[in-house]
């Protein structure tokens, strides 16, 4: 089976997943396994791999979304913890007292929380910091938790620039040069980003006011809902904890600073954060625990399945293989001679080999219009890894620098990072939101496409990127 077919079966395996998503025709978890389990079998029948090599790389797939998986389940149970023993709402009424009324307040708050919480370029623990804290809010608003997505992850997308994040030093690997270097070129337009973010927020509020959004809107007069929000806290009220407040908020603190630390697994801070909330707020017995553990179950068994799903769809797409049987990471940039490109590499050079020839001299602009759609379809490691060098490779037939086509894919690809469903943050924080995948792409997709085009026009006129 030749790379082209196998990359054009990868783009209608995508395809298919997206399109089963958006129609509601299955849950996101049975998406991802269902469809990369048919190309698997297409791959086997073909000659291509064997069972024994689908088995590996599924493997690998397990390998990078495990901690993932782990990191939601512990950070679902433990914010869980916190807004049954009240803590939630003591923050809840201060941002409210601090707001008022003010929607499109909230949606500014919202995104200067992700901007400084996105500081360390960790995708996870920034979800685990914006959702929680302003979730609440915005259900007791009446907005939607589709939009708070909207605000953070542009605003993630934005901060995703810095040095130390993934996308910047991945891209910095294939230029040959130091993060910091590529970091101070695109530095302009991360500040423009920043201002761009701030009005996309101010914007997201004009649209919530608009719906009738806000304490006292016409949401808020809607019958039964005052009557049901007063049901819900009586239901809980014998959980809250408001004695233990401080003590809640500095363990919060702590988790979330052991995360950022970095030096434990990503998962292992909400693990003992959850150990400490339980024995401190509810007392050493098995029969309160277990009932508050299985108040939180559901959600969290949920989002687990939907990143072990994207663990299959992972391996399948981006894993290579060499020929001693052995998955190749999708970090390698150059693949041995002898070895098998993973399918998200054969799409990549489909998508390299169609780029109109009359276009070669203004690919920065192409690949850069074109990196929100294809941040869909390629995670991190296999675009910046898999398809900058071929990108680069076909720029340099054409005298193009390669420079300038790097900061058109860090800069638009990134605008796309957390819309994207392989990569697993995404997932992470769609579940934290409550928010299907398919509603979030939906309701984010075009607005970062417009942010990530008005990114690289900027960069156009200060002269970073050529016309």
């Amino acid at each position: 089976m030749s790379n082209t077919l196998v990359g054009i079966l990868g783009l209608l395996t995508i395809v298919a997943i997206v399109v089963t998503l958006f129609k509601s025709k299955t849950q996101p978890a049975v998406a991802f396994i269902a469809w990369p389990t048919v190309l698997a079998l297409i791959l086997v029948i073909a000659g291509r791999h064997s069972f024994d090599d689908i088995a590996a790389m599924i493997k690998a797939g397990f390998n990078s979304t495990g901690p993932t998986a782990a990191l939601f389940v512990f950070s679902v149970l433990y914010f869980g913890f916190m807004t049954d023993a009240g803590m939630f709402d003591v923050i809840i009424g201060k941002l409210m007292t601090l707001v008022g009324d003010n929607v499109i307040g909230v949606a500014i708050v919202t995104c200067i929380i992700a901007l400084v919480g996105h500081l360390d370029g960790g995708g996870a623990s920034t979800f685990c910091i914006v959702v929680p804290a302003m979730l609440p809010v915005y259900k007791r608003m009446h907005m939607r938790p589709t939009t708070l997505l909207r605000i953070a992850v542009l605003a993630m997308g934005v901060l995703n620039l810095m040095p130390w994040a993934g996308p910047t030093m991945r891209a910095a690997s294939v230029l040959g040069v130091e993060a910091g270097s590529l970091w101070q070129t695109i530095l302009p337009i991360q500040i423009f980003g920043i201002v761009l973010a701030l009005a996309n927020a101010a914007l997201a509020g004009f649209q919530e006011k608009a719906r009738g959004a806000g304490l006292h809107g016409k949401l808020a007069e809607l019958e039964g809902t005052i009557e049901l929000e007063e049901q819900a806290k009586a239901e809980v009220n014998d959980l809250a904890r408001p004695k233990l407040f401080i003590f809640n908020i500095l363990l919060t603190i702590a988790v979330i600073a052991m995360l950022i630390w970095d030096v434990f697994p990503s998962y292992y801070p909400f693990m003992i954060g959850c150990v400490i909330a339980l024995f401190v707020n509810y007392g050493f017995s098995a029969k309160e625990h277990k009932k508050l553990i299985n108040l939180h179950a559901g959600p969290a068994l949920m989002m687990c399945s939907t990143l072990m799903g994207a663990a299959v769809l992972m391996g399948i797409l981006t894993s290579s293989m060499g020929v001693d049987g052995k998955v190749i990471s999708a970090k390698t940039m150059e693949l041995p001679a002898d070895a098998i490109p993973s399918v998200v590499r054969c799409l990549a050079n489909i998508v390299s080999s169609i780029l109109p020839t009359s276009l070669g001299k203004h690919l920065p602009l192409v690949i850069g219009i074109l990196s929100v759609p294809l941040a869909l379809a390629f995670d991190t490691d296999s675009y910046f890894y898999g398809m900058l060098p071929v990108i680069i490779g076909i720029g340099q037939a054409f005298g193009v620098e390669a420079l300038p086509i790097a900061v058109a894919m860090v800069v638009c690809r990134n605008c796309a990072t957390f819309i994207s469903p392989m990569v697993p943050a995404t997932l992470l924080g769609t579940g934290l939101a409550e928010v299907d995948i398919k509603d979030h792409i939906k309701n984010s997709f075009f607005y970062v496409w417009i942010f990530s085009i008005l990114c690289m026009l900027f960069a156009v006129i200060v002269g970073i990127m050529p016309l």
